[in-house]
């Protein structure tokens, strides 16, 4: 027994990955393509994918957002966790970043569940509100510009249904949170992290998986 969360060396992370992981081989392939890429720290680990889509299957998602994209990986994961009439909301600006991941996702055959949206995240989010989808989605993953996440929750947060879920990324920041801010991007975490541990609307966990993961359920 353990009262605190156990630190993970190599072999025990591999142990995990070794007792754990099921993949998909386009999730498989997917990673081995981004290991190169000069930002390949931007990924997410396999173990917070999968967990992110039993999220998504004991949630009974049918529509989900993503903002932050990269080159694909966490909107593939997702996606495979939705029906095959479910559909992902995919957030990003850059094509050069996503184009990497799409035909992995015809790979696995959900491509047509991902919607694609090559604009700002958050004039993407104010457009649905204004087309009235205001709490039509289930679940929510925000994984792009720290200063930018305390809009991207309020938008989501109105987006989402009352029992939906938002996952955000990079909570810990390598740890960074608990020491005395360097950088505007730590700064905005560190502030971001005291107001959803005060914000009623929400249930909330900070879970030390990755770089840290926040699950927030709306009230």
């Amino acid at each position: 027994m353990s009262n605190k969360t156990l630190n993970l060396n190599e072999t025990l992370y591999q142990y995990i990955l070794d007792h754990s992981i099921r993949e998909h081989p386009a999730q498989t392939a997917l990673r081995a393509a981004t290991d190169t890429h000069p930002y390949a720290q931007m990924q997410i680990s396999p173990e917070q994918g999968q967990f992110m889509a039993m999220l998504v299957k004991l949630l009974g998602a049918r529509r989900t957002i993503e903002i932050g994209v990269f080159t694909g990986y966490s909107a593939l994961s997702v996606a495979l966790a939705l029906p095959d009439d479910g559909k992902l909301l995919a957030c990003d600006i850059s094509d050069e970043y996503t184009r990497i991941g799409k035909p992995f996702w015809e790979q696995a055959g959900v491509a047509h569940k991902i919607d694609l949206q090559l604009a700002p995240a958050q004039r993407t989010l104010d457009a649905r509100i204004s087309a009235g989808e205001s709490g039509q989605y289930d679940f929510a993953f925000i994984d792009a510009d720290k200063c930018s996440y305390d809009g991207y929750y309020e938008s989501c947060l109105q987006l989402l249904r009352k029992g939906g879920l938002i996952a955000i990324d990079n909570t810990l920041w390598s740890g960074k949170v608990a020491a005395p801010s360097t950088s505007d991007d730590t700064t905005a975490l560190q502030k971001f992290n005291i107001k959803l541990h005060r914000d009623e609307r929400i249930d909330l966990s900070l879970l030390p998986i990755s770089d840290g993961l926040t699950l927030a359920l709306k009230r």
